[in-house]
């Protein structure tokens, strides 16, 4: 058990220092602000405050942890044998910067509360993070400190108890159109083929016409393959289907189509069924309940886990959206364009709400890659480079590597063939 002697025990503290010691670490920790109780304690300890109280382990600490709201932060980043760091701690720290409060700007999202001017999703532009404009989007850098300090506290405490997770891989298939030309509807369906015609897109003509005959699978109907490619690897993949009726953005099979129900049940058979909210739920609470009472009702389980339609979050509107409808975990954190690790961690983490100052109880799921930000590469070896160079941060650190594939791209027609490209992603960052 390690004990932690600080000034004062705040919400953000208690936060921070759970899921680095607690969550990534596998260490037990306790606090306490009294001097007497901090010097008697003969096990593993540290200080985090301005001053040592001792000759013992030492962490200077930012105000940033003691603070409340939103504060405009002056951050330079610095380099830490090769690892970017930020809020310098000074030369009698035994660490270079504040961990914790480094830790907490990234895993809160703070900058998301930051003015920012969003894209037309609603969206929080990656190129307006730290990460991106330093350059260690690609690195689970919270995953890394927290790592590097515990081979700090081995050297100081060999006695130090911890328990070291195992690296886990999580593929995730978003299910936001579940058919490219079945169970569209009548009107749909002719309005889909006159607009192919108009387009002098006669292969998709053609295609259309076969599928509508079975003599033809619909390409977005993979979804059996994919699960028997999850069995070959004894692996088991989460499917968020959109359970939404029809606008702009959603343009999913109709919710009353029996089919479709039946799609969904066959596939929660194998693996587990989760919620996509819709793009028109974003900010409406009841949409969201709905969606999730009526997923729940054809699979007849709880739904608890969630993504936002085109991964949009609205730091802090989404979650406690998400909380009030009783998700307890969500998948949505990360870019859609950007690989990466838009948190700083591959290790779920619970939100925590700057404005309210408390954690929520929602799990967040940070997802490294998604299909999308692959979309840049002209071949399928320069694509699956960049997710195994992802994969391999993970593996250092023993965290959970999350993937996120729609069904849509692995079924369309591209110069990339998805498919064999999704099979070799899971051999480099599984097996």
């Amino acid at each position: 058990m390690l004990l932690i002697y600080t000034h004062k025990i705040t919400s953000r503290f208690r936060y921070t220092t759970k899921h680095l010691f607690t969550s990534i670490l596998g260490i037990e920790v306790v606090y306490t602000t009294k001097v007497e109780d901090f010097i008697k304690h003969t096990g593993p300890k540290i200080t985090y405050t301005k001053q040592p109280l001792q000759n013992e382990f030492f962490v200077r600490s930012n105000d940033l942890l003691f603070e409340q709201g939103i504060n405009d932060l002056q951050i330079h980043v610095s380099d830490w044998d090769g690892t970017p760091c930020f809020f310098t701690a000074g030369e009698r720290s035994n660490l270079p910067f504040d961990i914790f409060a480094a830790s907490f700007y990234l895993l809160s999202r703070y900058e998301e509360y930051l003015p920012h001017v969003k894209d037309i999703h609603g969206r929080f532009p990656p190129k307006d993070s730290l990460a991106y404009q330093n350059n260690f989007l690609h690195m689970p850098v919270v995953d890394i400190w927290a790592n590097k300090l515990l081979e700090l506290l081995k050297d100081k405490f060999p006695d130090l108890v911890f328990k070291p997770k195992s690296y886990r891989f999580t593929p995730v298939i978003d299910v936001t159109t579940s058919h490219c030309f079945l169970h569209r509807g009548l009107v749909r369906g002719i309005s889909g083929l006159l607009l192919d015609l108009g387009s002098l897109r006669l292969k998709r003509v053609v295609d259309r016409i076969s599928v509508l005959m079975k003599l033809k699978k619909d390409p977005y109907d993979n979804f059996f393959e994919l699960i028997e490619l999850h069995n070959q690897f004894k692996l088991k993949g989460m499917f968020f289907f959109q359970f939404a009726g029809y606008s702009t953005y959603d343009k999913n099979v109709s919710t009353r189509n029996n089919k479709f129900k039946y799609l969904i049940k066959s596939v929660a058979d194998y693996e587990m069924v989760s919620l996509c909210c819709s793009y028109s739920s974003f900010d409406d609470i009841n949409l969201i309940k709905e969606e999730k009472r009526n997923l729940s009702n054809v699979i007849h389980r709880p739904i608890n886990s969630s993504r936002m339609r085109f991964n949009r979050v609205d730091i802090p509107e989404t979650y406690r959206n998400l909380v009030e409808a009783d998700f307890t975990h969500d998948y949505t954190m990360g870019y859609t364009h950007e690989s990466g690790f838009r948190a700083g961690s591959c290790s779920p983490f619970y939100f925590y709400d700057i404005l309210l100052e408390v954690q929520q109880p929602i799990k967040i799921h940070p997802f490294a890659v998604h299909d999308y930000s692959l979309l840049k590469f002209k071949t399928k070896e320069e694509a699956l480079t960049e997710v195994e160079a992802l994969a391999k941060e993970v593996r250092k650190v023993n965290g959970t590597f999350v993937s996120v594939f729609s069904n849509e791209l692995l079924g369309g027609e591209a110069k990339l063939d998805w498919k064999d490209l999704y099979r070799n992603i899971i051999k480099k960052v599984y097996v």
